[in-house]
């Protein structure tokens, strides 16, 4: 039910009041932010794997997510098949459950293309992180900041539809201005708070980098 605002309600006994009180103005009801989240959070999870797959000098299980390895006919991800754990610094364990995919494995990881050596042992291998040169540094600083900035244009195009979806629904009728100026004042808190989170995700990561 609506309730006309711009109504004079005084000349109405009390209970009418109440009752106004009680009921929700459908311009409030006319949007939610339900699909605004979903794509907040889909574009903060892309950038999570995304800047776990930039290598740093620090051994990163994170870093071998995009490994697929052939395996029994199909193409598996590396915790289907062994358990992967940090043995120091620079040295990741990979320790495969079929001892007989080592080399499966160890050529993966080649393919991957992630500048890490792999060297296998009799309980599976090791895979070692060399040392960054600071010329390798800066180009991952240069990767890893792209791809906040290509994160942050996704978002500001999902405020941009936002708006859009808002503008739409007050030329329909369903709300006032006011609550079009409420919503999008709204709306734009949760990009701030997004952008906020990308940005802090990419100062961890050129931490990383640094170490």
């Amino acid at each position: 039910m609506c309730i006309d605002e711009s109504h004079d309600w005084s000349p109405f006994h009390a209970h009418y009041a109440t009752e106004r009180s009680l009921l929700v103005d459908c311009s409030y009801m006319a949007y939610d932010f339900t699909k605004l989240k979903a794509q907040i959070k889909e574009t903060e999870e892309w950038l999570q794997r995304e800047l776990s797959g930039v290598r740093t000098g620090r051994a990163t299980p994170a870093l071998l997510d995009s490994v697929r390895v052939d395996a029994y006919g199909s193409r598996s991800k590396l915790p289907e098949i062994a358990s992967v754990t940090v043995e120091d610094a620079r040295t990741i364990r990979i320790s495969p459950w079929d001892k007989s995919l080592s080399k499966a494995i160890e050529k993966a990881i080649g393919e991957a293309d992630l500048g890490i050596s792999a060297v296998v042992d009799d309980t599976g291998m090791r895979v070692i992180f060399p040392d960054l040169t600071a010329e390798r540094r800066t180009l991952l600083a240069k990767i890893s900041g792209d791809k906040v900035e290509q994160s942050k244009v996704t978002l500001r195009g999902h405020r941009s539809e936002g708006i859009k979806d808002i503008e739409a629904a007050e030329k329909e009728g369903g709300m006032g201005k006011d609550e079009v100026v409420r919503l999008k004042e709204e709306l734009q808190k949760f990009i701030d708070a997004a952008t906020t989170a990308l940005e802090a995700m990419g100062k961890k990561k050129l931490e990383e980098i640094s170490l």
